[in-house]
């Protein structure tokens, strides 16, 4: 079994909290020195918080009491992922987020070794096809979809994104001069390019020229500027307010910050991830396809398009950002003409 003790030998340096401040604070910090998203931080805090409330005791009062995790150990691990699997029946990824959380937990904010407990009962995990919207299906989705996120879902088919990539483009990430996208610190932490599709060009051009001017008036507002990644506001202070590292979709209005020296400042953040999902489920109601089609089904319907017209799965896989061309292959399996092509018995006559 794979000793999940060795999960902090890894090629980076290692980092050890402030070990006065709480285990939230540590996890936060840790969190921010290597990189990982905010989303992520809020999932694994949330798997942490879920494992300390499950392993809570009474005390002779009958009150709950909170025990630190290093009075925990391989043992309570194995039986909190038990209990996911067996007792909330748990999907093997949900299981395996919990996996992944309190390893990290362990191994690099607390750096104590978990050893060896591959033998809890794991989450089975079953088949399932992504759902994929046919050619006629995405027309008429793409075509009823209304507002001011029309254009974002146009663009998540058409680029193979995932929402979030796109949500954080910045305006210098689209060259459209060389019809090229970049996608910056994407999943695996990786920059990729995509292609812009011509038939959103000028939509696109339009879109950069709102941005200009909602910029120009955010800078008579006292704008403080955007959020950076990984300190750069530091490092290149004037950066936040260039209109470079505007997004490419900002939300409809400024939000005060409380930054970490405690001062309030107006900031833009991007267009929240809820309303471009609220935008494809009325399109999908209004055309009437019959499928829990979201955002992200539009990336499904790009990889399988894009395979069905005979563009090499390689490729594919580039565009996607995959690491591995089997998470690609999974494509090949809700083709147009399923069973490569071998027409069923019935249609013989």
């Amino acid at each position: 079994m794979k000793d999940y003790g060795d999960f902090q030998r890894r090629r980076r340096e290692r980092y050890v909290p402030n070990p006065e401040a709480s285990l939230r604070e540590q996890v936060h910090e840790v969190m921010r020195f290597l990189r990982y998203s905010p989303r992520t931080e809020e999932a694994y805090w949330n798997w942490v918080e879920r494992f300390l409330r499950f392993h809570r005791l009474r005390n002779p009062k009958g009150q709950l009491v909170w025990r630190h995790p290093r009075q925990l150990g391989v043992a309570e691990v194995r039986e909190f992922l038990t209990h996911l699997a067996t007792a909330l029946n748990v999907a093997a990824s949900t299981q395996n987020q919990a996996l992944n959380a309190l390893v990290f937990l362990y191994g690099e904010v607390l750096h104590q070794s978990l050893g060896d407990f591959g033998d809890f009962a794991r989450a089975k995990r079953l088949p399932r096809m992504p759902v994929v919207l046919s050619r006629d299906e995405v027309k008429q989705v793409l075509a009823l979809a209304k507002g001011p996120y029309a254009l974002s879902l146009k663009l998540l088919y058409g680029t193979g994104m995932r929402l979030f990539e796109m949500l954080r483009l910045r305006v210098k990430d689209l060259d459209l001069g060389r019809g090229q996208i970049t996608v910056r610190d994407g999943k695996g932490a990786k920059d990729r390019i995509t292609m812009v599709p011509e038939v959103l060009r000028m939509g696109l051009i339009e879109q950069l020229e709102r941005v200009k001017a909602l910029h120009a008036v955010d800078l008579e507002s006292g704008y403080a500027g955007v959020w950076l990644p990984h300190a750069l506001a530091r490092k290149y202070p004037v950066a936040p307010r260039e209109l470079a590292w505007q997004w490419v979709f900002p939300a409809g209005s400024l939000s005060t910050v409380q930054t970490e020296s405690g001062d309030v400042e107006l900031w833009r953040h991007h267009v929240a991830a809820e309303l471009v999902q609220r935008t494809m489920k009325a399109a999908v109601r209004r055309a009437g396809v019959a499928k829990p089609a979201t955002p992200h089904t539009l990336r499904h319907s790009f990889a399988t398009h894009l395979l069905e017209a005979g563009t090499d799965i390689r490729t594919v896989q580039e565009l996607l950002g995959h690491n591995d061309v089997a998470t690609t292959q999974i494509y090949t399996h809700v083709l147009a003409r399923p069973g490569i092509g071998v027409r069923s018995p019935l249609d013989e006559g």
